[in-house]
């Protein structure tokens, strides 16, 4: 997992984390799970978008942007390149 401080950065979040899942269904679970956490912490609503594929969902917790990829996936897109910070290698990830 690697999380992103944006401040400074963008105007739609103030941090962004990067999970990766190990299959489709860890992922829409691991969406699922988080959306439900974010809800019962007070936000009304917490938009998931590409839960039904399970390769990459994006979920908008307001403040934080949360994407959670299939290693496969994440490799491919490469988001923390694209903002400025290093990918762990498989033995670092939490």
């Amino acid at each position: 997992m690697v999380v992103i401080n944006l401040a400074g950065k963008t105007s739609f979040a103030d941090y962004m984390v990067i999970a990766t899942g190990t299959s489709q269904r860890q992922v829409v679970t691991m969406a699922q799970h988080l959306q439900q956490n974010l809800k019962a912490e007070g936000l009304s609503e917490v938009p998931l978008e590409g839960v039904n594929q399970g390769d990459w969902v994006l979920i908008d917790g307001g403040d934080i942007v949360v994407h959670l990829f299939r290693s496969e996936i994440r490799e491919f897109y490469d988001l923390e390149k694209i903002w400025g910070a290093a990918m762990p290698q498989p033995d670092q990830v939490a």
